[in-house]
């Protein structure tokens, strides 16, 4: 069964970083494009960052120069860095893998938060 598990969420102070990682089961990066998304109460998940299966990266324009995806591909992991935090990063963050076999699989979500 595929399976993501996402995992560093937790309390940090504004300006300061994490990094979250997306532990995955029966995944291959050569057929599934990776992601992070985000999501507050109230609102929809809101794309984050991606990496597709050729490598490329896209980001969210508020998230740009602050936050970078990469994937080891020897531990079937992808990763967010998050730095410079700022409170409006606070959100439930969501790792997707999505191809165009499959419906797109989520991860339970793990707590960003940002605060003195």
């Amino acid at each position: 069964q595929v399976q993501l598990v996402e995992s560093g969420g937790g309390l940090v102070q504004p300006g300061g970083s994490l990094r979250l990682s997306c532990a995955t089961t029966e995944i291959s990066f050569s057929n599934f494009d990776m992601g992070w998304y985000r999501q507050t109460p109230g609102n929809q998940r809101e794309l984050v960052a991606t990496i597709t299966r050729g490598g490329t990266t896209i980001y969210a324009d508020v998230v740009k120069g602050r936050f970078i995806i990469f994937r080891d591909i020897t531990k079937n992991t992808v990763y967010l860095q998050m730095n410079s935090l700022k409170p409006e990063d606070t959100a439930v963050y969501y790792c997707n893998a999505r191809s165009i076999f499959t419906a797109p699989y989520w991860g339970q979500g793990t707590q960003v938060t940002v605060s003195s």
